[in-house]
Parts: structure tokens; sequence; C-alpha cells
């Protein structure tokens, strides 16, 4: 208390003194004097790709107005007549749509991942060695925790990897968003790729442990639909909350982009949010402070999920009957993380490879 407090208070008084009254009004990186060539930096660095801000808010919009008609047809299959904006508040206020207990929430969530570990083999040819195991978010910490994260294992094995829930009043954190939240965190999404990645032995220990944000993030934003595949998302709340949570993501490059590009203030980016997400109003907020401190890293997301979809797509069209999905998973992720076009260069040479001799490399 006499060192660490002290310390505190200077450097509270520095924030709201000195660095405050020289800090600039404006929200975007464009106000400052080479606010739009390091804005463009900030694109190829999350992204990996030379796209204009301009062509990535448009890819913004329109994959809004693709996943808004999705979940249009799942009101109409619920029978409900209202708004998108009114069936997410319906499920919102529906107090069935939550568990009461952490208990309760940590064995919803083991018992969406124990399913969806039997059916892991379905959708890749190569699985991890190291485990993962869930973990409940230390009280202490819990207040100002994200729902959910990845902790990855380590390269010796000595423990598994965690995927940390946060069980912090459970009767907040909705059942229906739960499924994609566990696929992106866990498995088929960050655990299956990192914990392949660290166990790719020919990649030098830098390319083990290190990765690009647009893979890695566009992977797990890709896991999440994957499983729909195969026959999870059995209810409509929850194949709806899969699709809210991909729009919270679509919706960040028209956010993103238009606080650093496009001159938009804070208001009008929480008002867009507000519109086009079923995010909470508190969680609005603070996902457009993230985006105003941290320009550019939640373009990943999207661009990263988009790339490796087109690139599946362009595989199918190819390949026809003799696509193998399991076979392109475990080519995708046979070379760990990459800029999203050397991705694309390695895939089309492997489809290429089968498209003229008729078999899967090895």
């Amino acid at each position: 208390t006499r060192s660490i407090v002290p310390s505190y208070k200077k450097l509270r008084e520095f924030v709201s003194g000195r660095y405050l009254e020289g800090a600039r009004e404006e929200e975007g990186i464009w106000s400052l004097s080479d606010g739009k060539e390091r804005y463009e930096f900030y694109i190829r660095h999350y992204t990996t790709t030379k796209l204009s801000p301009d062509r990535i808010h448009q890819l913004g919009l329109d994959e809004l107005k693709r996943i808004h008609e999705e979940m249009r047809g799942i009101i109409v299959k619920a029978g409900f007549t209202g708004s998108l904006q009114d069936y997410a508040n319906k499920l919102r206020s529906d107090k069935s749509m939550y568990y009461s207990t952490a208990t309760e929430l940590l064995a919803g969530f083991r018992a969406i991942l124990r399913k969806m570990d039997a059916k892991l083999p379905k959708l890749f040819g190569h699985l991890p060695k190291a485990r993962y195991d869930l973990r409940e978010i230390e009280t202490y910490r819990a207040d100002s925790a994200p729902d959910a994260y990845y902790y990855q294992p380590p390269e010796d094995g000595s423990r598994p990897a965690y995927f940390y829930v946060n069980t912090f009043r459970p009767e907040t954190r909705p059942k229906y968003t739960m499924e994609a939240l566990a696929y992106h965190e866990a498995v088929p999404g960050h655990h299956l790729q990192i914990a392949i990645q660290q166990e790719l032995v020919r990649l030098p220990m830098f390319r083990r442990h290190a990765g690009y944000s647009a893979f890695v993030e566009g992977w797990a934003l890709y896991s999440e639909r994957l499983p729909k595949e195969i026959g999870f998302y059995q209810t409509l709340e929850s194949d709806f909350g899969r699709l809210t949570l991909e729009a919270w993501r679509a919706a960040r490059l028209v956010v993103d982009t238009g606080i650093h590009h496009k001159h938009w203030t804070r208001d009008l980016a929480i008002r867009f949010m507000e519109e086009n997400t079923a995010l909470t109003a508190q969680n609005v907020g603070s996902e457009v402070d993230r985006y105003i401190a941290w320009p550019g890293q939640a373009l990943a997301y999207k661009i990263g999920e988009r790339k490796i979809s087109q690139i599946r797509s362009e595989a199918e069209k190819l390949l026809g009957s003799r696509f193998n999905l399991k076979n392109f998973h475990d080519e995708l992720l046979n070379d760990g993380a990459l800029a999203l076009d050397v991705l694309e260069s390695k895939m089309n040479v492997w489809l290429d490879q089968i498209a003229q001799h008729g078999d899967v490399p090895s």
C-alpha cells in the first residue's frame, strides 16, 4: 500500500490531467496527420490483404444483408411475426434461455463439447494430441472478463489447453449462443487449429507459436458454422444465436472502417451496432470503444472467414464428387497459420495436383 497505491494515484492524475488535455477529440485514426496511411497499414497487418477501407465497408454491409435474411428465415420457421430486434428481445427476456447457476452453465458447455468431440472425425482426418479442459474464469476477474476465451497448451504437454468460461451472473449469459461460443473457442475452432500447429515439429518454433489474426480468427469463425453441416444447432434458437454472433463480426467491418475512414462518431457507431446486431447496450458500448482503441484488429475475423469459405467453395466446384471435406481441412491446417494470399496459393497448388492426377497428396 505504501508503494503501489501512490503509484496508481500518480498514474490517474497524469491520465486525467496532462494526458487528457493533450488527447485528440476525434475518435478515428483519420484525424492524425498520417492517419490514412496508418489505417491502411493496420488493415494490411490484421487482414493480410490489400483491401481498401471502402471495399471492406461494403463487404460488411453485404454480409449483414445476407445474414439478416437467414435470421428472418428462422423467425418465419418459429412462427414469429415481429422484426429481427423484436425476436432478439423476446429471446433475451425469456428466462428459460438462461441457466440460474454457474454449475448448470458449465455443465451445459461440457455437454455441447462432449457431443462435438465425438463428431470431430467426421470433419478431420488429423486431430491434435493435446487435450483441452473447461475452466471457470476466476471470481476476482470475472466481472471484467469476456464470455469465454482459449488458453493454449504448453509444447511439453505438461497440462491441457483451457477453454475458460465466464460464469459471473449466469442469468445474463444466454443458452442460445453457447454452441457457437464453444465451437469458436474450443473445437473445432481455436483449440484444434492452435494445438495442431504446435505439433507441427517440421516448422520452426516461431511459426508453431505465432500466427496471423486473419487466419486464426477466420478459422474460429468458420468453425462456428461448420458443425451445422453435421447436424448441430438443432434448435431454432441456437441457430439464431449463431447468426447473431456472425452478424456482430460482419458489423465490425462497417463500424471499424466507419470510425477510422469515414469519420463516424462514437454515437453513430453505437447506433449502427444497436440497429444491426443483437448485442446488449452495455456490450455495444464496450465493443465500439474497443474498435476506437484498436484500429483494424476487429476486421480479421470476417475477412479471414470469408477467404477460407471462398477457398472451400472453389475447391468444391473444381473437384465435384472428388471433394473430401476431411482432406480439405487437414491440408488447410497442415502448415500452421498463414497470410491469406499464401494460404490461397498453397491450397491452389494442392487442388491442382488432385485435379490433374486424381489423387490426394499426403
